[in-house]
């Protein structure tokens, strides 16, 4: 397990890092209710309940992000229902030019989302 984000970042691709550090402050900026788990294998955030994810795969980010609906975004690789109410999203960004209006806008919902759950 790694003891903080940059030390689960150290040895990852520098593109790649780039982009989590752009994800990451989008999704820290969300409310100041956001609380940021370090894993072994992934970075999430939750607000009571988990909402994204993500982690560095080769050159690239995969992003998870619990949606109420499934949705369609050009970054999107896979959807799946998850136990509850939610879809979970696996978005696969290869550059911070990828994270336009509609990522932000899912961000947006998937930490509203995380507030309204009942499951």
């Amino acid at each position: 397990m790694y003891a903080t984000v940059d030390d689960y970042l150290a040895d990852k691709d520098p593109a790649a890092v780039d982009v989590f550090r752009h994800v990451r402050a989008m999704i820290l900026g969300l409310g100041d209710d956001v609380t940021e788990h370090v894993h072994a294998s992934e970075i999430s955030w939750s607000r009571g309940r988990p909402f994204a994810a993500a982690f560095v795969y080769a050159s690239r980010l995969e992003v998870a992000l619990d949606l109420p609906r499934r949705i369609h975004h050009a970054t999107l690789r896979e959807a799946f229902p998850k136990k509850g109410t939610v879809t979970t999203h696996r978005l696969s960004v290869s550059s911070v030019d990828e994270l336009d209006d509609h990522f932000v806008e899912l961000l947006g919902v998937a930490y509203r989302t995380a507030a309204e759950r009942r499951d």
